[in-house]
């Protein structure tokens, strides 16, 4: 284990000299035993980004020396390293660790979410021997990074499965979107799965490609692609409730249809799969290329082009810096204004010492994991919420979201050089995360260019070469890309979904108004389980994966109750379910997303959040960490032979 740390230690020296420092001091401290160096350094560090340290070159060589000699030891001796550590011991690393508080319910938490433990206690086990899934068998739908998730669990455990996928290859958003720039903008050592972490990410914030890559990787790795049938779509799922299993048709990419059987279904289709093309009129005459970014067309050469982008969003952001040093010229069409924030990783690869103290040294990614943890999730959770008494409400929620503005504005003035006018038109007039909050692209040094035109007045209507506004200004342009979102509140959709009683989905939700319990199941519909579910979206900070895993556990938990007591079904309560959803609204009521001067993808056409969760990241942990079977009822079926032999 620390051979390889210290095989070379020209090597490993180099590496320690160019490696961030927050983590090499708490493997320092794990491997030690020796806390003391934490209040030498721990007042240096400001922050859990790598980049919020101010610690002297003296105090690093300290702790690089005294690394060196604390692997050399473990490897001339074969010591093994510390079993678990106390949870104040641990509470002490990790405070010093981001230079704050890290409150003790965060614990158990932390060490689950970065494997410090040999065990990996997200894993669902059968409480007693002899227990079998027998011929119960699932369907997951779909195979992005929550069908693959749940499928790694369901084969740990031995449960039947099958995954459906509509494309032709795993990777699900990553797989189909292909636009210029398109990158993650959760940071990867943190955006990729607790079970499966990667090495080899050679950006902070990676592309595309590489992210699809480690998804394929991940499906190789624990053999998930012989479970899958791609090219098959699921249009229908019915619940038979005279055989307590659902019947799912599906369409294979040759166009036949086929009906199969199954005990249990996990939706696993994501909310951001259905682009959402605004009803502009005249669309459908403009006689050059006009596609969403999310169905980009690849046979299309920009270069020397004159470029229409609707939308300022996400995609947006990812695509128009990209492509604009080679079209003719790129319009912009701004339909809302966004906060876009600056993070000094965004555009850096991982430098070549901590890539290797990843590879080599034990522990050295967990505690990178766990920094990453705490610099993008509920650190700042408090300050999206509203003050009732606040004086500028229009604007901000509180005084700490009024200086979140502020230094935001700050750094938008700096990168548009001072341009007032331009600034004017690009700073949103409500609060910070009242929308989703992206990270700068150098988009507005892309504003700068004297080949980018950005315009704020109402598209009007588009013609067959042209955009034309409402004030009659024609904007000729050759192609025009829609970054336009996605369908995000109408969930499901479009698969037909009936449960009980022939009642479907969209009777229960309508077209906009999605609610489950947890995010995970919908009274009426039994053995149907949903990741990335309404409410369930993160927009304060965290992983969707983190979200993904606390989902998939809690259905693993259900499907084996169901499985070692032998029910036919389990159905969440309507009450238990209502309840929650009543707790959740005013929760969401008191947030950033439900000021009245925001109008975003995460609330429906009655001002409701449906898509965003107001939960911390513990929260949702501790609501989903263990199945309840009391919040459900449970309808007795055949028991498996398994299951009454070890009855």
């Amino acid at each position: 284990m620390f051979a390889a740390a210290v095989q070379d230690e020209s090597a490993l020296r180099a590496a320690l000299a160019d490696a961030d420092i927050a983590p090499m001091l708490m493997v320092l401290a794990q491997l030690s035993g020796d806390l003391a160096i934490l209040d030498e350094v721990s007042p240096h560090i400001h922050g859990a980004w790598s980049f919020m340290e101010s610690v002297p070159e003296h105090l690093k060589q300290k702790v690089r020396d005294r690394l060196v000699d604390v692997l050399k030891d473990y490897a001339a001796t074969g010591h093994a390293p510390p079993g678990n550590l106390s949870a104040d011991t641990l509470q002490r690393m990790m405070s010093a660790g981001v230079g704050q508080t890290v409150p003790a319910g965060y614990i158990p938490l932390l060490v689950e979410e970065t494997r410090l433990g040999t065990e990996d206690l997200r894993a669902v086990h059968w409480r007693r021997d002899g227990v079998a899934a027998g011929d119960f068998k699932v369907a997951i739908i779909g195979a992005g990074f929550s069908g693959l998730c749940a499928g790694m669990r369901l084969q740990e455990l031995g449960v039947p499965f099958e995954i459906l996928e509509k494309n032709g290859d795993v990777g699900g958003t990553w797989l189909e979107n292909t636009y210029p720039g398109c990158a993650v903008d959760t940071p990867n050592h943190f955006y990729s799965y607790s079970f499966n972490p990667n090495e080899a990410w050679s950006r902070h914030f990676s592309r595309r490609d590489e992210i699809l890559a480690y998804i394929g990787s991940t499906a190789d790795k624990y053999d998930l692609r012989r479970h899958i049938r791609f090219n098959t779509e699921v249009t229908a799922a019915r619940f038979d409730e005279a055989g307590g299993r659902w019947r799912l048709t599906v369409r294979s990419g040759d166009g036949t249809s086929g009906t199969f059987g199954f005990n249990a279904v996990i939706g696993a289709v994501g909310q951001l799969n259905r682009p959402s093309i605004p009803p502009i009129p005249g669309i459908e005459t403009f006689r050059g290329p006009l596609f969403h970014t999310a169905r980009w067309d690849n046979s299309i050469d920009l270069k020397g082009k004159r470029v229409a982008i609707v939308g300022t969003g996400a995609s947006a952001m990812q695509t128009g810096p990209t492509i604009a040093p080679d079209v003719e010229k790129l319009t912009v069409f701004q339909r809302t204004r966004h906060w876009v924030a600056n993070n000094p990783n965004y555009h850096k690869d991982v430098s070549a010492g901590n890539a290797w103290a990843i590879r080599h040294i034990p522990y050295f990614t967990n505690w990178m994991r766990f920094q990453l943890f705490w610099a993008g999730s509920d650190g700042f959770h408090a300050t999206l919420k509203i003050d009732p008494n606040w004086t500028q409400p229009e604007s901000s929620l509180n005084e700490a979201n009024h200086k979140m503005r502020e230094m935001m504005i700050d750094y938008i003035r700096t990168e548009l050089d001072g341009d007032e006018a331009l600034l004017a038109k690009v700073v949103p007039p409500y609060p910070p995360y009242g929308k989703r909050m992206l990270r700068d692209n150098h988009w507005y040094r892309m504003l700068k260019r004297p080949n980018v035109e950005l315009l704020t007045d109402a598209i009007d209507h588009i013609g067959k070469d042209s955009i034309v506004m409402t004030d009659g200004t024609v904007h000729q342009v050759d192609v025009i890309i829609m970054a336009t979102g996605f369908q995000a509140s109408k969930m499901l959709w479009p698969m037909e979904i009936a449960g009980r009683g022939g009642k479907t989905i969209r009777d229960v939700w309508g077209e906009d108004d999605p609610r489950a319990y947890l995010g995970v199941t919908v009274p009426g519909f039994p053995n149907l389980y949903l990741t990335y579910g309404p409410n369930t979206n993160l927009a304060h900070g965290g992983s969707i994966i983190f979200h993904t895993e606390c989902q998939v556990r809690y259905i693993a938990q259900a499907l084996r109750e169901t499985i070692e007591h032998g029910y036919s079904t389990l159905e969440v309560r309507a009450d238990v379910h209502d309840d929650y959803n009543r707790i959740l609204d005013d929760a969401c009521r008191s947030m950033v997303w439900s000021h009245p001067g925001v109008t975003s993808w995460y609330k429906n056409k009655h001002n409701r959040v449906t898509v965003t969760s107001p939960w911390t990241l513990l929260d949702y942990w501790k609501m989903t960490r263990t199945f309840d079977t009391a919040d459900y009822t449970a309808i007795p079926g055949a028991a498996s032979a398994s299951a009454l032999a070890a009855e």
